[in-house]
């Protein structure tokens, strides 16, 4: 079945009539290559070993994909393409995966012979053509009412058939009997779309020969390619139509009077038909030719210009597909060995990772390696908190709370919102996003950018912090009793202050803490994305080469990556303690003798301010000498003006409701003195009793890391899966290489025949 007049297909309407686009290159290897057989089998075969033996399906290789209706003719047409009649036995259901059909003209054959790709070798085997029809319907009807993507691969070497490589999809249907069905039909669609979408797939859109206005498949290719740049039409079944076309309607019925594009590529053909289960009349090879002749007559004698006589019949539309395919494959060679040239670096960076995984696995160095990788780890988050950019995950501060509250929901032991007045985390973020505007609030960070960010949110959240209870009569008579001594009222202030006060901050402060731990936690990932990102970034000069080497060895390794971080996880929970323990002991010391710890600091609104001409006269000893005591005094000041409040205080028993609400007075000041003294040193106890012992010590955990026989015995497991993994990973390796040499070789042979002629 050769194609007549391929100049004429080139100027016919609907054919464009641009030039091949094709590079120098191309145009000699399409010069030169002959039988287009080799082509065809060489990127054929290339992508089937792709797929089937590395697992890789997004591959650039072009495909037409034949789309339509049941019942439109989609099977026949595939038949003609074949040359010969086959049935695919699908059951009542039909198709419901891919066809993936291979072509190949090979004239010296006597018959047709028949292929089918083995799923699980790759490998081709020739079949009896009632045997291969037997399988594909058996890998149809293994699916029942569901569809599957994995195509059935047959491939069919015969005198007769053309050249090329179609796939052949599940029809889509209008018509559901019930809603199981109707399920089936959907899925179908979503299939058919999924191949519509590549754009490297060109699309055989399949109507009968009607109204152009009510072809839905190519309405629905029309979603996915807007200009019609990709997409074929054939409209078929042309000689049901014979008597209704004349010489005036002959060519704008071709041109779908105005409801096709001028640029859309289309076809009309009549296939050869006879009635359903009776043997075709005469050789079906035959029969095609009397078809495309009738269409070509027919068509002729209506008055047809030439021009679109060449989209006409079957014969026209196997001239193009034939040009077009091997134009498709050619241009693809260079794209496909591109690719298997970065699948081959791919894939030797992955052996070397192994290799190295392997060696660093040996039972020999396994406790040495793991302490290694985490003592780098413990490395690398001090260089997070320092900052690092692009490094993930990175929350806002809202996302942050979030998932901070999911993670304690149904904790009780702390106060999770700062005061009962808000009615919840939303109406706590909205405070801090519109009324305090908090830096950084909608901005995505991590490491010690988010910390800073956390100090700043815990120290609001503190000071929200108030007595709960109103100091009663009684609780102030109560606490006043008497002893050996003098009761005075600066004693009954710090009972009072014991007993109500320090229960509220000590909550808080455990949110605190809690916040801290969490933090802290979340930076496990952040660290290892920062370990992993050090490779072939320009930064990586100024870090141990040793980070993104154990950060690949921590990510592919779940038995080191879970070592290391329920170490960290220990470090975190004990810092947490220990920050609860040394804040709690300060709290506790502050609240039984707040006055100490209430001394102004050392530089007060009182220091010595002396002019800065005038300092500059003075000597160093002199200037001490006028600051010292100016110092001194304004230590005192806090102590000074509670000492003031407390003398105001009536002793006389009359006096004692003037009294309670004095006292109660300074019991809401003195808190509020602490509570401020406490939030403005909160990001110092925070750097000093977690973070900074928290990166200090947290290498030396590492460093003491010890392996249960448990954990050595999954370590040899995974030794072994290594080993495993990477004799397939040479086997992949082998199998690219043996495709790119087969691609050299071959444009190796085409540019020798350029040469020759």
């Amino acid at each position: 079945l050769k194609s007549p007049g391929s100049g004429a297909t080139e100027r016919r309407p609907g054919l464009r009539g641009k030039s091949d686009g094709a590079c120098p290159c191309c145009r000699a290897a399409m010069a030169t290559v002959g039988n287009k057989t080799e082509l065809l089998n060489l990127l054929g075969d290339v992508k089937a070993r792709v797929q089937d033996k590395l697992g890789i399906v997004d591959f650039p290789m072009p495909q037409f994909v034949l789309i339509g209706k049941q019942s439109v003719g989609k099977s026949r047409l595939i038949e003609a393409l074949a040359g010969e009649t086959f049935n695919f036995i699908s059951g009542s259901l039909g198709s419901r995966r891919p066809t993936v059909l291979e072509f190949r003209n090979v004239a010296s054959l006597k018959e047709s012979q028949w292929h089918v790709r083995d799923q699980q070798s790759g490998q081709w085997q020739q079949m009896p053509t009632e045997q291969v029809m037997q399988i594909v319907g058996q890998r149809h009807e293994e699916l029942g009412k569901s569809v599957s993507d994995i195509p059935i691969c047959v491939r069919i070497e015969s005198p007769g058939c053309v050249d090329m490589q179609i796939v052949d999809l599940p029809g889509f249907r209008d018509f559901s009997i019930d809603s199981e069905t109707q399920a089936l039909a959907e899925k179908i669609e979503e299939l058919d779309l999924s191949f519509m979408k590549d754009p490297r797939n060109v699309m055989l859109a399949v109507e009968q020969a009607g109204d152009a206005a009510t072809m839905s498949s190519l309405q629905k290719c029309r979603q996915f390619d807007p200009e019609f740049k990709r997409t074929v039409l054939v409209r078929n079944k042309l000689d049901k139509y014979y008597s209704d076309l004349t010489p005036e309607n002959v060519g704008p019925w071709v041109d779908g009077h105005g409801d096709l594009p001028g640029h859309l590529v289309r076809f009309a053909l009549t296939l050869p038909h006879w009635t359903d289960g009776e043997a075709p009349p005469k050789p079906f090879r035959d029969m095609i030719d009397e078809c495309n002749a009738e269409d070509q007559r027919q068509m002729a004698g209506k008055g047809l210009a030439p021009g679109y006589l060449a989209s006409i019949g079957f014969q026209s539309f196997c001239g193009f597909m034939e040009k077009k395919i091997e134009k498709m494959f050619v241009e693809a060679i260079g794209p496909v060995l591109t690719n298997l040239k970065d699948l081959k670096a791919k894939h030797d960076d992955q052996l070397k990772a192994l290799q190295q995984e392997i060696h660093d696995t040996d039972p020999n160095r396994l406790l040495t390696a793991t302490r290694d990788c985490g003592m780098s780890f413990a490395g690398a988050l001090k260089h997070v908190m320092e900052g690092a950019l692009d490094i993930y995950p990175a929350y806002t501060l809202e996302a942050e709370l979030k998932l901070f509250h999911q993670h304690h929901a149904g904790n009780d032991s702390f106060t999770k919102l700062p005061s009962e007045d808000f009615s919840g985390l939303m109406d706590y973020l909205e405070y801090l996003r519109d009324e305090v505007k908090l830096a950084a609030f909608e901005v995505e960070i991590n490491g010690g950018a988010a910390f800073r960010r956390m100090m700043q949110e815990v120290e609001i959240f503190l000071r929200f912090s108030e007595i709960a209870v109103e100091t009663k009569k009684r609780d102030v008579i109560q606490a006043r009793g008497v002893s050996m001594g003098s009761l005075t009222w600066r004693d009954v202030v710090v009972k009072l202050l014991g007993n109500e006060a320090h229960f509220p901050l000590k909550r808080r402060v455990q949110y605190v803490a809690e916040r801290l731990r969490w933090f802290f936690e979340m930076q496990k990932q952040v660290t290892l994305d920062f370990m992993l990102r050090l490779e072939r970034n320009p930064s990586s000069k100024l870090y141990s080469p040793l980070l993104p080497r154990h950060g690949k060895v921590i990510q592919a390794n779940e038995i080191t990556r879970t070592l290391l971080y329920e170490t960290y996880d220990r470090a975190c929970r004990r810092q947490l303690a220990s920050f609860v323990e040394l804040f709690e002991n300060m709290l506790t010391s502050t609240f039984s003798n707040p006055w100490v710890f209430l001394k102004g600091a050392t530089a007060g609104e009182d220091a010595f301010d002396a002019d800065v001409a005038e300092v500059g006269k003075m000597d160093h000893v002199t200037y001490t000498k006028k600051r010292i005591p100016v110092e001194i005094r304004s230590r005192s000041g806090t102590e000074t003006i509670l000492s003031e409040w407390l003398n105001e205080i009536p002793t006389e028993a009359s006096k004692i409701d003037e009294a309670v609400d004095k006292v109660q007075m300074l019991v809401l000041k003195t808190y509020s003195f602490i509570r401020s003294q406490v939030c403005d040193q909160v990001e110092i106890f925070a750097e000093s009793f977690f973070k900074v012992p928290m990166l200090a010590r947290l290498e030396r955990d590492m460093s003491l890391i010890e392996l249960s026989p448990q954990d050595a015995a999954n370590f040899q497991a995974r030794r072994d899966r290594l080993e495993q993994d990477m004799q397939l990973k040479k086997q992949h390796a082998a199998e690219i290489d043996g495709c790119i040499e087969r691609i050299q070789n071959f444009k190796l042979k085409c540019e020798a025949r350029s040469i020759r002629r």
